[in-house]
């Protein structure tokens, strides 16, 4: 059993998503293979299985016909469907839908390429994300659809010892773009400033190809207007395997992991941040709900309300108790629900479904 797994580049949640069910399919006998259309860093993660950048028509066709795969699963893009089948596939076409920002702006997609979902289009995957499930019942009820966690292997990205910090550190992770949302993190972060002092640590983990030129101008803009540059590091991409020994730092520090997303599909920062025991404050930006679970295995506040937001970060901070009950309980969650046996199991059954034999 082969399957091609396809999306636009090797950066992000999917990177890592595509890493971690290499193993866990390869475990079930099934051989994963990846197709970015361009990479714009200067290094690749091992994906432990074959790997092809490219974005040219004849260069795909003998990818996939000396491939011969059973499934080929896209990740939001839609425009694949038809791509493939011009290009002769004849296996099975499956979207992956793991996030398109707000609901408005996924329907709108949804909407656009609904006539070559019903075409070329054999299933609808998601990672138990609310309105893209919504939006999937509504829109395509006559297409299969699956929903189910993405997998995370605690065992080989997890909390590392002896990462020490002279002060707390609060972090956060993504492009520097509207959605998620970087001008409230700075200004939360502006407000525990004023409170900690300068024995705060503001990290902030970004891949800089992927901002304009207009969001990098703000985003310099305000960090000078709200004073943080003393206390702000920027790292750029950071090797996935390098980020267990941040977050555990992070987690050890007494700070924690901020996401201020506005919509999310089902990222991976907050399964990396808790498998690493570092507790997470976030918005609640529907795809998280899968993991996070307020006071439980991590803190939420409403979007737009810094107060709140701060609020929670002392408390978070301050409340030892609470705190390494949140550290302990979101790593052992993780653990449970997204480990990569049940994901394959799940992956197994979704093919099989489809006509293929597993």
């Amino acid at each position: 059993m082969k399957v091609l797994f396809m999306f636009y580049v090797p950066s992000g949640g999917i990177d890592t998503l595509n890493r971690q069910r290499s193993v866990a399919l390869k475990e079930r006998g099934i051989q994963a293979e990846f197709l970015y259309y361009t990479n714009k860093r200067h290094y690749l993660n091992d994906h432990g299985a074959p790997v092809y950048i490219t974005d040219d028509n004849n260069e795909i066709k003998k990818i996939l016909d000396n491939g011969n795969y059973d499934a080929a699963v896209i990740v939001s893009d839609f425009t694949a469907l038809q791509r493939l089948d011009s290009l002769g596939f004849k296996g099975k076409k499956i979207i992956e839908i793991q996030g398109y920002g707000p609901k408005t702006r996924a329907r709108e997609f949804f909407l656009r390429y609904q006539d070559d979902v019903r075409q070329y289009c054999d299933a609808l995957l998601n990672p138990k994300t609310p309105h893209i499930v919504d939006l999937m019942n509504e829109i395509f009820p006559e297409i299969p659809q699956f929903s189910f966690n993405n997998c995370f292997d605690t065992e080989h990205f997890s909390y590392v010892p002896g990462q020490v910090s002279t002060g707390p550190i609060i972090a956060w992770i993504g492009r520097i773009e509207d959605n998620k949302n970087w001008r409230e993190f700075l200004l939360i972060a502006s407000q525990l400033h004023r409170l900690i002092g300068n024995s705060l640590q503001v990290n902030m983990y970004e891949d800089p190809s992927l901002s304009t030129p207009d969001e990098r101008r703000a985003f310099e803009k305000m960090v000078k207007r709200l004073h943080l540059e003393e206390v702000l590091h920027i790292y750029e991409n950071v090797p996935n395997q390098e980020m267990k020994e941040h977050f555990s730092r992070i987690g050890d520090s007494g700070g924690f992991y901020c996401m201020t997303s506005k919509v999310e599909g089902a990222p991976f920062s907050p399964l990396e941040a808790l498998s690493c025991c570092c507790p997470v404050l976030t918005t609640d930006s529907d795809g998280v709900r899968t993991s996070i679970f307020h006071n439980v295995t991590g803190k939420y506040y409403t979007i737009g309300n810094i107060a709140e937001a701060v609020r929670e970060a002392k408390d978070l901070m301050s409340n030892t108790v609470l705190r390494d009950s949140i550290r302990m309980n979101g790593f052992e969650f993780v653990k449970e629900n997204f480990n990569r046996k049940i994901y394959a199991e799940n992956f197994c059954q979704m093919l099989s479904s489809l006509g293929l034999k597993v």
